[in-house]
């Protein structure tokens, strides 16, 4: 097997996908839960958003399923109550349930925490 040749426009190609993957590494991808539109599913939309805004402005995805319009979602996710919210990135975490409690909502946001609530 030869060898590769490294050329400037290589190294140019490989920074850029460095910085690509750096960016996605950084990057947290959510997924709410919620039955309707009830008080309860509307303030942990609301509460989500804020947190996500405040704690992670321009580095988070937020995915809001309505288990009412989309019930298959509910079987395929195994989802049991709602409001659950789950980080899908960097890894999974679940947290059921009221999202008033901030430090809950926010232990979401450390990578390292594997705990489902």
């Amino acid at each position: 097997m030869m060898p590769r040749r490294v050329t400037p426009k290589s190294r140019a190609s490989q920074k850029s996908f460095e910085k690509a993957a750096e960016k996605h590494s950084a990057r947290h991808l959510f997924k709410l839960y919620i039955a309707g539109s009830s008080e309860r599913s509307l303030r942990a939309v609301k509460r989500i958003k804020e947190i996500c805004e405040r704690e992670l402005e321009g580095m988070y995805t937020l995915e809001i399923i309505d288990l009412y319009q989309q019930p298959s979602r509910a079987i395929a996710d195994q989802i049991v109550a709602a409001p659950t919210l789950v980080r899908r990135l960097p890894e999974p975490v679940r947290l059921v349930g009221d999202l008033s409690d901030e430090a809950k909502v926010l232990a979401l946001f450390r990578p390292g925490n594997r705990r489902s609530a």
